[in-house]
């Protein structure tokens, strides 16, 4: 999640530990705790695979955060004006804003590397997007009422509280969304195939489905508010055929890893050499994936790995049309938009079809 919202989340679990002892200097020091784990990002590993897949490392791992919370405890009971504040206690003020971190990123798409060092891939349960004001937002108005009142434990345990609830809805909505899925996939012979379900952006009500088949990929937006109308898959290209070449690649193998089936690969001109890249099909949309990255050239009518990895940004941007369109299809109106209407016809990977056609022509 983002940092004002790891922040909020830290604030308010300190408040409810110890904002009956420090009051609001609990939730001060909740929030300033509460984004410890995200300083991993100003570290630059000089590859930008590297980067992306050792972001929510060993920063966000459980090991490594019990360690930390324990010293802490430490430090702070031997070291800290209250006196009457124990070890224990001290643990568990520092133990729950630094665990309660790693485990909310691992409730959204990108994953979080709970195990580490263990070489485990990243858990991820998507059921909220990266940026939720609908979670966020709540959680700061209970901390401003927690500041303006002084009632700090009270009001960090209703945000906590109402926090929670919203988890438990996204997550009922989850399963609403599999289970409509379920009978489509089975039809087409798709039960077995990876699939990923997440929110869309900023929501719980529009889910987006990404099915990977060998050289294809499908994809369905799907709303909680869709009732009966069974879900649409829409098919586009993979790139499978480039899948060896890129796992020749140390980078390519990381990716694999990091992001499992869910990688597109192509080949783009980029600096007068041809080049193959790879996609992260887990964020954004089609033909508006944010995370793109070099990983061979063609030289002598082979493929030779890059040397560094290099990040290749969407050539497109989502458009505030776009938006309103995700919108109105999240409150299920289902010719506001389909999953193949990001792709326009110079995009490549070209849909396999166009099923929804009209919600194409933006």
């Amino acid at each position: 999640m983002d940092s004002v919202t790891q922040a909020a989340l830290g604030a308010a679990v300190g408040g409810a530990v110890l904002g009956h002892r420090l009051g609001r200097k609990a939730v001060i020091l909740g929030a300033l705790v509460g984004t410890l784990p995200d300083l991993d990002v100003v570290i630059d590993y000089g590859d930008a695979v590297v980067n992306v897949t050792e972001h929510r490392g060993f920063s966000h791992s459980l090991f490594v955060l019990t360690g930390v919370a324990g010293l802490l405890a430490l430090l702070s009971a031997r070291f800290a004006p209250a006196r009457d504040i124990s070890t224990a206690r001290w643990s568990t003020f520092f133990g729950l804003i630094l665990i309660t971190h790693p485990l909310l990123d691992a409730l959204t798409t990108y994953g979080t590397q709970l195990l580490w060092p263990l070489e485990s891939p990243p858990i991820a349960w998507p059921i909220v997007f990266i940026i939720d004001p609908f979670y966020s937002l709540p959680l700061l108005a209970c901390l401003v009422i927690a500041f303006l009142t002084r009632r700090v434990r009270r009001w960090c345990a209703w945000g906590l509280g109402i926090s929670c609830v919203y988890l438990l809805l996204a997550f009922s909505a989850k399963l609403t969304v599999e289970h409509r899925l379920s009978p489509v996939l089975a039809e087409q012979g798709l039960e077995d195939a990876p699939i990923l379900v997440q929110p869309t952006p900023f929501n719980i009500l529009l889910w987006r489905a990404t099915v990977v088949d060998g050289d294809r990929y499908h994809e369905s937006l799907v709303s909680v508010f869709d009732h009966d109308a069974p879900p649409r898959l829409e098919p586009l290209r993979r790139g499978a055929a480039l899948e060896s070449a890129a796992l020749d690649s140390q980078a390519g193998q990381r990716l694999a890893w990091f992001a499992g089936p869910f990688l597109r690969y192509e080949m783009r001109p980029i600096d007068g050499e041809l080049t193959l890249l790879a996609t992260d099909l887990r964020l954004g949309f089609p033909g508006y994936h944010p995370f793109s990255f070099t990983l061979a050239t063609r030289q002598d009518n082979a493929w030779q790995p890059v040397t560094t990895s290099v990040e290749i940004g969407s050539e497109r941007g989502v458009e505030l049309t776009t938006l309103s369109r995700l919108a109105a299809r999240a409150v299920g109106d289902r010719n506001a938009l389909c999953a193949t209407a990001f792709v326009m016809a110079k995009w490549q990977p070209e849909p396999l079809a166009l099923p929804c056609a009209p919600s194409t022509n933006h």
